[in-house]
């Protein structure tokens, strides 16, 4: 049986707050690198193990952040009732069918009714769903009903635009296809206006998903 020296100093603050067991995704990243033929114990893989459970307990931090520590008291009363719309939110998330990544931009609007959120809030919403093993039609619907749920707006949309590895890198192996996917409550689903100011906003200036 072959041995292979484990790091078990991995206790920096980012895996303690993950939750994930260290070791145990060490030693899965050895069993895989032995199956496609590497000897994990070269120079320049001898590391990739630890390297990997560090990586994952950020990529994957999502699961463990507690929604009301992310809100964190930033609900303001403000009397403003119209639409709110934060744009361009990049996010890097894993695809749970292949476990690569898919990467992109999220757009989210709401429409307030008595209460806004906090302007840096929403980002963080975006990758509190961004960081799980995902898949895109999931998030967009996960965004929306958390902001509904949280807000109780009059209305909330969010459209996000990704580019998938797993289908650029493997299989179709299509480079310049994109998934775009939308979910809409209250007013944006309800009032064509509406909606089409929103689609109308994130299509204005609209930067080309380059990565």
């Amino acid at each position: 049986m072959e041995s292979y020296d484990y790091d078990d100093n991995l206790t920096d603050e980012l895996l303690a707050r993950s939750g994930i067991d260290g070791r145990a995704v060490q030693r899965a990243v050895v069993q895989l690198l032995k199956a496609v033929g590497e000897d994990p114990r070269r120079q320049g893989l001898k590391d990739t193990p630890a390297r990997i459970a560090r990586a994952y307990a950020e990529l994957l931090s999502g699961y463990r952040v507690d929604p009301q520590a992310l809100v964190n008291d930033a609900l303001f009363e403000v009397k403003y009732d119209e639409m709110v719309l934060v744009r361009d939110i990049e996010f890097y998330s894993l695809c749970e069918h292949h476990m690569l990544p898919f990467i992109g931009r999220a757009h989210v609007a709401y429409i307030p009714n008595g209460k806004v959120l906090g302007l840096s809030k929403i980002p963080r919403v975006v990758d509190m769903y961004a960081r799980r093993l995902q898949v895109q039609e999931r998030m967009t619907r996960q965004i929306a009903d958390f902001l509904r749920d949280l807000l109780k707006p009059q209305g909330v949309a969010v459209v996000i635009e990704a580019l998938h590895l797993c289908m650029s890198m493997r299989g179709v192996q299509k480079h310049n296809a994109r998934m775009t996917t939308s979910a809409m409550h209250g007013a944006f689903r309800a009032n064509l206006a509406t909606r089409q100011e929103f689609l109308e906003n994130i299509a204005r200036g609209a930067m080309p998903l380059q990565f």
